[in-house]
């Protein structure tokens, strides 16, 4: 049933294959942020905090254009592990050839929508002038870029919903490594500034991108990509809309909320801007640490829910929810330890290296509460309630904190009070899981318990 490097998640120690599960998802995630940050660092060091802010103002944008349709990526995810669960190759394989149309189509709409609007997005978002044409040129070569940008994440999704973690990785640390080299070679020999770390960064997607699909090609498990089966299967097509739509709104509402917390940092100035970028690269880390922890959930209960396994699902999930926190708290003190002397080498100015320390230790300390809710928010997720995940995030994050911009951010209008958005937001939204999760779960359980007395003998 299982082959090459395929995970069964519905047998064997629990905890064990969680973890091994998601400690290469975590080094490829950490992995990126290094890179991400090498991308600064070079900007930094050789081009000044102008490049920094251009590049930093455009990622919220970015996220919130994205993040609709990565979400689809999710809905293959999770159905990619309900097939395997259930032993339905043919059903998994239809899901894949499936993917490979979407992503590449939904790439080429994006590009056109971010090539076009790019200044205009940029300008509803109050951009600093002094940095705006920097940034319109960063963000057009990005989303030239998009439809690559795309197939490696759904070709990763695809890889990770049958247990492969470790060549997704491998690839993104190859990639990666042309990334950096390209850094250097665009901004400090041919002065590129942020043309070049847009041009690099599409790519070592390029590189990962292919990478992926020779393996899917080659593979012969579920995730097998069979060229007979890439065209858009309507039943399939519906059952990751269903999924996926939520899981992409929900990360399009949140960095749309994100896009409002950007623009009112953008309103202190462009040093500020400039040390919210680097403190995001740093505080990165923690989150990308804790989300390896919530994705390895989605795809554990995702296969655990296609073979009827009710108490394996609760343990899967409260097993995450113990090892995000260790994990949130531990990475977290570690930034707050390297990030004094991390930032006076990424900042060129002491103002604002200091700034950027401000809000690292004050996100660094809470952020733990963000990995629970992105736990919880998954396990829904693969439970098939991806609906209810999205209406949960909405309420508790982005009404919220629309919300507190809109009249805590207005009454005191000082950065620690905007900053403190964040881990109140965060609680919120987890005491809302909490209360949605006494009758999720019953009902699961009574759902799988139903499936099972109907089955033959």
């Amino acid at each position: 049933m299982f082959k090459n490097r395929e995970m069964n998640m519905c047998e064997g120690a629990l905890l064990k294959k969680l973890i091994i599960y998601a400690l290469p998802l975590l080094a490829t995630n950490v992995l990126q942020l290094l890179f991400n940050a090498a991308d600064v660092a070079v900007l930094g060091i050789f081009a000044g905090d102008d490049p920094v802010a251009a590049v930093g103002a455009t990622a919220a944008l970015i996220n919130l254009i994205v993040g609709l349709f990565i979400g689809l990526s999710v809905g293959a995810n999770v159905l990619i592990a309900r097939c395997v669960g259930e032993n339905n190759e043919k059903r998994a394989r239809r899901m894949v050839g499936m993917s490979m149309v979407l992503s590449v189509g939904i790439g080429l709409a994006l590009m056109i929508v971010g090539v076009a609007f790019a200044r205009t997005f940029l300008t509803w978002m109050k951009c600093d002038p002094d940095i705006i044409d920097l940034s319109v040129k960063y963000m057009t070569i990005y989303f030239i870029g998009m439809p690559i940008l795309l197939l490696y994440n759904f070709c990763a999704s695809i890889l990770r919903a049958v247990g492969d973690t470790l060549r997704p990785m491998i690839f993104l640390m190859i990639g990666g490594a042309v990334n950096v080299g390209l850094n250097i070679l665009f901004i400090v020999v041919f002065k590129k500034d942020v043309e070049g770390v847009a041009i690099a960064t599409v790519v070592s997607q390029a590189i990962s991108a292919t990478l992926s699909i020779i393996v899917l090609l080659k593979g012969n498990g579920f995730a097998k990509l069979q060229l007979r089966r890439i065209r858009i299967y309507p039943k399939e097509l519906k059952m990751m809309i269903k999924i996926g739509l939520p899981a992409g709104l929900q990360g399009c509402l949140f960095a749309l909320s994100n896009v409002l917390i950007q623009s009112t940092i953008n309103s202190f100035g462009k040093q500020v801007m400039a040390a919210n970028t680097i403190a995001g690269q740093l505080d990165g880390f923690i989150y990308n640490a804790m989300n390896a922890i919530s994705l390895s959930a989605l795809a554990f209960v995702s296969q655990n829910l296609g073979a009827n396994n009710f108490e394996r699902i609760k343990k899967t999930i409260l097993y995450s929810l113990a090892v995000v926190t260790v994990v949130g708290v531990g990475v977290g003190a570690i930034i707050v330890a390297i990030a004094p002397a991390i930032c006076g080498i990424m900042a060129e100015e002491k103002i604002v290296a200091e700034i950027a320390f401000t809000r690292i230790v004050l996100i660094s300390t809470t952020y733990f509460t963000c990995g629970v809710m992105d736990v919880l928010s998954n396990s829904l997720r693969g439970l098939g309630k991806s609906t209810l995940a999205m209406c949960l995030t909405l309420a508790g994050t982005c009404v919220f904190r629309i919300i507190y911009i809109n009249t805590i951010c207005k009454l005191y209008h000082e950065l620690l009070v905007l900053y403190a958005i964040y881990p109140v937001s965060w609680l919120v939204s987890i005491s809302l899981f909490v209360i949605a999760y006494i009758p999720t779960m019953k009902k699961v359980k009574a759902n799988i318990g139903r499936r099972l007395s109907e089955s033959p003998v």
